[in-house]
């Protein structure tokens, strides 16, 4: 249906505008792949579609010729410019013309879509794929200059200038074709990579499984083989001591050395740099000592060592045995680069016509290079009786250099199924004398299919690290995909080069429910790489201490070589600004959708807010698994979203409706995990098909205080779905439940309970109203659970809480007033970071919540404001008296713990029921770093000692 079209506002003018960027790096709100987003305004363009424009059209595809192929919505080639013709909007236009203005410059691309934004009229979200970031985000600034110009052209803008810088830029920044190769190949296998810097260090696969190249060299390169290959002088005794061909040769260092060494092999010479390169300073062909003084100076500025070789002149063809894994993938023959003369033009035009082949570039950029007319090329015409302006006869060839290098502007000819056995014999066994796993071999022979021990030729050099474009685009002849073999050679067939990743979000629960199943896996001695919103934690080692759930922090992890599994946490923040930091997640977990960050990014609905974290939901691929909360009516809608398999959790008892829908699922051979309340108390129990599998007594996992926190229950379900859909066996999921505390080596700022002076101290992350329903009915079942447990009973609940300056004004409010409902004394802090409000706003907001329940007759009776953290601590601990619970929900828990910490070692109160034994002076943010099986021993032996005895009659079926 077409969209209403709005009246013009203004005369036409060029008003479309980029308002605002960015890139996604992985699936994202709007596209499973990278996409550039861009919001654009139309201003009067919006009043003009694009058959309103005269001559909009018609220019805009002689401009972009392209443009004719492209689709759109209509699903054959020139729908898009039946759309144009129809009427379509600028913002449409310029994600077209973003498109083709990529392929243009050899990064074709067709993923593309234009939305306009919701309640801002003549804004429009476009989003389109890209290969790299940068060329997609100018190919997008292009884009909207091009539209403005046709609308309503500029005197200076050129559009074939600025074409071809677009081109030069996107040159500068791509792959060679040795790299490009290497990294197509891998993509074709689902092997995935990363670019570590700007050049062509690549790495594939993941964590342990990774593999690293740069250009042709591998992870699998020694050091010592190209130690070896870059001097020439040892390169050439070890492959003469095994047998093989290679010619008369010398090293020396200086002019005089170099003269004795040229009688004692005799002319003609070859003079080339020992640690050489490219055809960098060789000089071939030398008949007197004339031109050995001369080649020698050549040489000499080319050498890094200032070691020069003298070797005897072999001639006949160049040819480049390519050698991977050691065994021949393919051979090319070099031709100096040359021109051939057609009776007309001079030497320098025809090698501008050579030039002017649009597979030529400069340097390595393209498959050919350009022929560079200097000095030593003049000298090379001169020696064939030719100046640069002389007219050659038709069909005569003019070499412009002596060596068949691509680089110097050679051509290459595919000779792969020409080489005859005993040379291919040969150029393998110099390739493993050197040690390379790649090696370029350089035979120079009057023919390659005939033997050289027979006709004549040696060995002239071994490359490390040798170019492929003369095998994967040979001017004349076959390609040969020599990528193949090289990844054959870093993952075997059936090895793998992905590490299992879990992902986790939701608005509450998600860090705990990661480091659940971080703990489980590591218990199975894996090594877990884990994102959350307390930093990096690699193998149970805090390695970064940041708010590390974003995207970055995933790819830190993926680029770490211990790790062998990986955890993500995933924060909503992360997902709006660049995507998923990967392409996709073998289980993804959602715990809940509720309200809090509404009003920030565009994102003002629970709908929309739904959506974002369902992206890790839509990144599931077809055997992965998606553990949703069947209690969220917004989690289970997201079950739609995936292309895997669903596994539900649930609090909900047997009876009701959820629990009746999760048993259908479950009777069509689909998995859940849940609860059966039994007499002894609430059993953990797996359901596949028709199976269950009874795992655990919730009030017998340390993380659930006896059960009374429920959402710790709930983070224990999620937790065991994720495990069991990744692989882990009962039993251990078992052990991983019963040994997790909330302890704040295990779990900072996650609960954790200290007694200070009798005062049960909890301290806690919670920031938004729901999770404050889930504390306060935490709270209300320990508070009963333990009446009468000491002589003192609890006498009264305080809590101190603070909410984050960015949320609405009424999600702050809330957030007092069902802490209200909960506890006795309120104390109402404030974070350092105050997000756009001044100081004390925030803070006021909670008090004014908690003051309206008050008014309702909620349960508190008193109120106040302590604004700093450490401030609203000593407050509060100065008036709670023994036997009193003292909710903390902090911004800063390190801060708080240690503060805590120094308040229990000067308590004379007698026995110490701590979490945090040592020195006072201790940072227990360090203390992740040090947690062990050893140093929760004494903690967890009782517990799962009496979880074994309780849980001695439950079979596994």
């Amino acid at each position: 249906m077409a969209a209403e079209r709005p009246a013009p506002t203004g005369p036409l003018s060029p008003d479309l505008t980029i308002v605002s960027s960015k890139v996604y790096r992985g699936p994202n709100l709007w596209s499973y792949e990278q996409a550039v987003h861009l919001v654009v305004d139309l201003g009067v363009l919006e009043g003009y579609p694009t058959d309103t424009i005269p001559g909009f059209t018609d220019a805009l595809v002689e401009t972009l010729p392209g443009l004719k192929r492209h689709h759109c919505s209509r699903g054959h080639q020139g729908g898009f410019v039946e759309r144009l013709r129809e009427g379509t909007w600028a913002g449409h236009v310029a994600e077209h013309v973003a498109l083709q203005l990529q392929t243009e410059a050899g990064h074709y691309q067709s993923r593309g879509k234009t939305r306009s934004v919701r309640g801002e009229p003549g804004r429009y979200n476009v989003i389109y794929g890209y290969i790299d970031e940068s060329v997609g985000l100018a190919a997008g600034r292009l884009a909207v200059r091009v539209v403005n110009q046709l609308v309503a052209p500029e005197p200076d803008f050129d559009f074939q200038t600025e074409l071809n810088a677009f081109i030069r830029q996107a040159e500068r920044t791509a792959f060679g074709p040795s790299t490009a190769a290497i990294v197509e190949e891998a993509v074709s296998r689902d092997i995935p990579w990363i670019r570590l810097n700007n050049a062509s260090l690549i790495q594939l696969g993941q964590g342990v499984h990774q593999q690293r190249i740069r250009a042709t060299m591998t992870s699998k390169t020694g050091a010592l083989a190209v130690d070896i290959a870059g001097d020439k002088d040892l390169t050439a005794t070890l492959l003469g001591s095994a047998g093989l061909p290679v010619p008369r040769q010398a090293a020396v260092r200086s002019l005089q050395g170099a003269v004795e060494a040229a009688d004692r092999i005799g002319f003609p010479l070859v003079v080339k740099p020992l640690d050489g390169n490219h055809g960098r300073g060789v000089c071939l062909d030398l008949k007197s000592q004339a031109d050995v003084e001369k080649a020698f100076d050549i040489a000499k500025a080319e050498s890094k060592r200032g070691t020069i070789i003298v070797e005897s002149f072999v001639t006949g063809r160049d040819y480049r045995c390519l050698i991977v894994g050691g065994r021949m993938q393919a051979i090319a023959e070099r031709v100096p680069a040359h021109v051939v003369g057609d009776g007309t033009h001079t030497v320098r035009e025809l090698v501008d016509i050579t030039n002017s082949d649009p597979r030529r570039g400069v340097g390595h950029e393209k498959v050919l290079t350009r022929i560079k007319v200097d000095p030593a090329a003049e000298e090379v015409v001169a020696a064939q009786g030719h100046t640069l302006e002389a007219v050659p006869p038709a069909g005569e060839m003019v070499r412009l250099a002596l060596t068949g290098n691509m680089s110097t502007g050679g051509i290459s000819v595919d000779r792969t199924f020409d080489a005859h056995p005993d040379n291919i014999e040969i150029a393998e066994e110099a390739a493993r004398m050197v040690g390379l796993d790649v090696a370029g071999i350089d035979f120079i022979c009057p023919d390659i299919a005939s033997p050289v021990r027979e006709t004549g030729g040696a060995i002239v050099e071994v490359n490390a690290a040798p170019g492929f474009r003369m095998h994967t685009h040979p001017t004349v002849g076959v390609p040969q995909f020599i990528a193949k073999p090289v990844v054959d050679l870093l993952f075997p067939p059936g090895s793998p080069s992905r590490v299992p990743i879990v992902a986790v979000t939701g608005t509450n629960g998600k860090t705990t429910t990661s480091r659940m199943i971080a703990h489980i896996f590591k218990g199975l001695g894996r090594k877990v790489g884990m994102t959350s919103t307390d930093g990096i934690v690699i193998d149970e080692r805090l390695v970064i201490k940041a708010d590390a759930s974003g995207p970055k922090s995933a790819r830190m992890v993926l680029q770490n070589p211990r790790v062998d599994f990986a955890v993500m946490e995933v924060a909503r923040g992360g997902i709006i600004r660049e995507g998923l930091g990967y392409d996709r997640n073998d289980v993804a977990v959602v715990t809940n959708v509720a309200p809090d960050h509404l009003g920030l990014g565009g994102i003002n609905t629970l709908e929309q807010l739904a959506a974002v974290k369902a992206v890790i939901v839509e990144a599931v691929p077809r055997n992965g698994f998606a553990v949703l909360n069947a209690d969220d009516p917004l989690v289970r809608n997201m079950r739609r979203r995936c292309s895997g398999e669903v596994i539900w959790f649930s609090l909900e008892y047997p009876g009701s409706d959820t629990r009746e829908y999760i048993e259908r699922h479950c009777r069509r051979g689909g998995r859940a995990v849940v609860l059966d309340q039994t007499d002894r108390g609430d059993m953990i129990v797996i359901k596949h098909g028709r199976r269950s599998m009874q795992l655990a007594w919730t009030h017998l996992l340390p993380a659930t205080f006896g059960g009374a926190a429920r959402f710790n229950v709930a983070n224990a379900l999620a937790a065991t779905g994720a495990a069991f859909a990744a692989g882990a066996p009962l039993h251990d999921i078992r052990q991983g439940l019963r040994t997790f505390t909330t302890s704040y080596y295990l779990s900072p700022g996650r609960m954790n309970l200290l007694d200070v002076g009798n005062v049960e101290v909890f301290i806690d992350y919670c920031h938004n109203a729901a999770g404050m329903r889930a504390i306060g009915e935490f709270v209300d079942i320990y508070s009963a659970n333990n009446a009468g447990r000491t002589e003192l009973g609890k006498s009264s609940r305080i809590g101190m809480i603070g909410a984050a300056g960015d949320r609405r004004d009424d999600d702050i409010r809330e957030l007092g007033s069902v802490a209200a409902q909960h506890f006795d004394v309120i104390v109402v802090r404030e974070d350092d970071r105050l997000r756009g409000r001044k100081a004390g706003a925030t803070a006021q907001l909670v008090a004014d919540g908690v003051r309206a329940a008050m008014a309702d007759g909620a349960r508190c009776r008193q109120v106040e404001i302590v604004l700093d953290e450490i401030d609203a601590l000593n407050h509060v601990m100065a008036r709670a008296n023994p036997g009193d619970l003292v909710m903390m929900c902090v911004d800063k828990h390190a801060a708080v713990a240690a503060e805590l910490e120094n308040r229990m070692h000067s308590a004379q109160a007698g026995a110490h029921s701590n979490e945090f034994v040592g020195d006072p002076d201790l940072d227990p943010s360090s203390l992740q770093i040090t947690a062990s099986a050893e140093g929760q021993e004494a903690e967890v032996e009782a517990i799962v000692a009496d979880a074994e005895a309780a849980e001695s009659g439950v079979a596994q079926a």
